[in-house]
């Protein structure tokens, strides 16, 4: 039996890109990312620009991680930068701090292991996994243990050359997204990948390539099994930024219901309910790209606003417990942490309680005292007024312009001292 990866052989030798066949910049790269390439190579070690950022230069987008890759390990480098931390227990890297809590990845070369390949349970965590991890390897064969070849680039700052081991220079022209190696294998192997590919379609606005294409409706059904830890991270990056476009190719392909259980199979079946999501996950991603972030609270409960919101017309009841049952009932495979389900919770109620009130003229003040307010008003003009609010702009003021001396904002009424008074008088 053939214990090997089904990757392609590696080639002789990979394509390199110079000037001008690349449009990367020194200037458009991270000078701390820098610094580090140039100091391995100082001292004797090969050292690389990778990933994301890569890719981001040579598609003339602004590069969000700089993520360094070497043959040093991550002893070696420790030893050589006195702010190197190691972190991992099973993939072992460094981050180099610099000033300002910024910090820089940096991992080293690794190759897939003929065991992991054969033994990892398909959506494990690190944690979770018995097998051991990948062991260090050539840049060549860390090129081929990657996911997609836009990726699985290295941009070299000292001979300014782009190194392409996987075809990836040439997918990028295409405007391809492609797995590398044996879709149906390496969905089976990990299918948080099917994920990571409709992903960087999405955003980049590429096509996924026909063999993965073919693979990705018969393999969705295994997200089920993937780690809710690993999904709940993968999540996280979607709603960092541009999550709209993602949300809607997850829907696309069937991919909600296996992550939000029946919130996804809502957001699937009603395509009423979709839009209204997919309205909100709009002005989201507007405001973010004006500098403007929404803090990781705040995504949720717009995430899962339109699903909750008809919970929370009912009257007499105790909303928290209403929704948090509403979650708990819902068989979502993503982990998502209790104490952020609840926060989540407390804004959707306070902005529903917003809402009500500029319908009914009624307000409950005594909400601007709980730590969810000032969210939950940020959250209310950004689902009634498609912005967040203007500086010096509250819903206090909307309020009283709608409804001049109703529903005047005051503390709690102080209680008049009970005085004893002298018997017969």
């Amino acid at each position: 039996m053939d214990d090997t990866q089904s990757l392609p052989g590696p080639p002789a030798q990979p394509v390199i890109a110079t000037k001008p066949d690349h449009s990367i910049s020194r200037q458009d790269v991270d000078p701390d990312a820098l610094k580090i390439i140039y100091r391995l190579h100082r001292l004797g070690f090969t050292a690389y620009l990778t990933g994301g950022a890569v890719r981001d230069l040579m598609l003339g987008r602004p590069a969000k991680d700089f993520d360094v890759v070497t043959d040093a390990r991550p002893g070696q480098i420790k030893k050589r930068f006195a702010r190197a931390f190691i972190i991992g227990r099973r993939f072992r890297l460094a981050h180099v701090h610099f000033p300002g809590g910024k910090y820089i990845e940096v991992a080293t070369f690794r190759r897939i292991s003929d065991q992991a390949a054969r033994e990892t349970p398909a959506g494990a965590t690190a944690a979770e996994e018995s097998v051991p991890a990948h062991p260090y390897g050539t840049a060549e064969e860390d090129a081929f243990r990657r996911d997609i070849t836009i990726n699985a680039l290295y941009y070299d700052p000292i001979a300014d050359a782009v190194i392409d081991y996987v075809g990836g220079l040439e997918d990028i022209a295409r405007r391809t997204v492609r797995v590398i190696g044996n879709p149906a294998e390496r969905f089976t192997e990990d299918p948080v990948r099917i994920w990571r590919v409709l992903r960087y379609s999405s955003r980049l606005g590429f096509a996924v390539e026909e063999a993965a294409e073919r693979e990705i409706p018969g393999h969705i059904h295994l997200i089920a099994v993937a780690s809710g830890a690993r999904l709940y991270e993968e999540l996280n990056k979607d709603l960092a930024f541009e999550t709209r476009p993602v949300v809607e190719t997850l829907r696309k392909y069937g991919l909600l219901k296996f992550i939000f259980g029946k919130a996804g199979e809502a957001y699937e079946n009603d395509s009423e309910l979709f839009s209204q999501l997919s309205s909100l996950l709009e002005c989201a991603d507007r405001t973010r790209a004006t500098g403007i972030f929404l803090t990781i609270e705040e995504m949720y409960a717009l995430l899962f606003w339109p699903w909750l919101r008809p919970l929370l017309d009912a009257g007499g009841v105790d909303h928290h417990k209403l929704l948090s049952d509403a979650f708990r009932d819902a068989s979502m495979r993503v982990n998502i942490p209790r104490n952020l389900r609840s926060d989540a919770v407390q804004i959707m109620i306070i902005v529903e309680a917003m809402d009500r009130a500029v319908r009914t003229g009624r307000m409950r003040w005594a909400l601007t005292r709980r730590p969810h307010y000032k969210p939950a008003e940020r959250l209310y003009f950004l689902i009634f007024k498609g912005r967040l609010p203007e500086n010096g702009e509250t819903f206090e003021a909307l309020f009283r312009q709608a409804f001049p001396g109703g529903g005047k904002s005051r503390g709690r009424p102080r209680r008049r001292p009970f005085r004893n008074r002298p018997q017969g008088q």
